[in-house]
């Protein structure tokens, strides 16, 4: 797709960003469960003044609309993208990368769910537009500001601790320990901070206009 190279650079599959979304196998549960996509072509604008954030900027390839990453904030349309990014300009889906365990995962299960794609997906399409009708693009870029990096870590890693310590042992067979339980609390606690802080410092402005805690 053609773009200004002189406004933007682009975040292919090779950037370190998408390479991680890709091979992260923690990250098939927000690709699969949460419907949370990552694009092929995601351009970042040059500009410092701005957060990254701000600066992101998602096209559409099939009718070249150039969409605010904004969008697909935690406050809008972060989840719930399963068959892809949709485009309220002309009702297409932006293409978008896959989670390498996601794909293991979707070959192993091929027959439970083929039979029911295209229904699944027509049911989606149809309930995409009304997502994007009320959009708050200004009040997403802040959502980290402030303690808000501990509600989301926290939250993210009580998701993860549930899923990686008693769920995913129960769909393989596994015996759930109670002490294994137990150590992996402060491990998914520490690490769901860790995560938060991290999105907090990608998500912050850059240079002067970074804010502290």
């Amino acid at each position: 797709m053609n773009y200004d190279k002189t406004k933007y650079r682009a975040w292919k599959w090779y950037h370190p960003v998408m390479l991680h979304w890709m091979v992260n196998p923690g990250l098939v549960i927000n690709e699969l469960m949460l419907g949370q996509r990552v694009p092929k072509l995601t351009l970042i604008e040059k500009n410092p003044a701005k957060s990254l954030p701000e600066k992101t900027v998602i096209p559409c390839p099939h009718c070249g609309t150039m969409h605010s990453g904004l969008k697909w904030s935690a406050r809008n349309n972060a989840f719930k993208n399963w068959f892809g990014l949709y485009c309220d300009q002309c009702g297409e889906t932006i293409p978008c990368l896959w989670n390498i365990t996601s794909l293991v995962i979707l070959a192993l299960t091929f027959p439970l769910w083929i039979g029911f794609k295209n229904s699944w997906k027509s049911s989606w399409l149809q309930k995409q537009p009304m997502r994007y009708e009320n959009l708050n693009l200004e009040n997403a870029v802040n959502s980290l500001e402030g303690y808000g990096w501990v509600k989301m870590g926290i939250s993210w890693g009580f998701f993860m601790y549930i899923i990686m310590t008693f769920v995913f042992p129960w769909l393989s067979g596994d015996a759930i320990v109670l002490k294994k339980a137990l150590i992996a609390i402060p491990i998914w606690a520490t690490g769901g901070l860790a995560f938060g802080y991290t999105m907090k410092l990608v998500n912050g402005k850059n240079g002067r206009d970074r804010k502290g805690v």
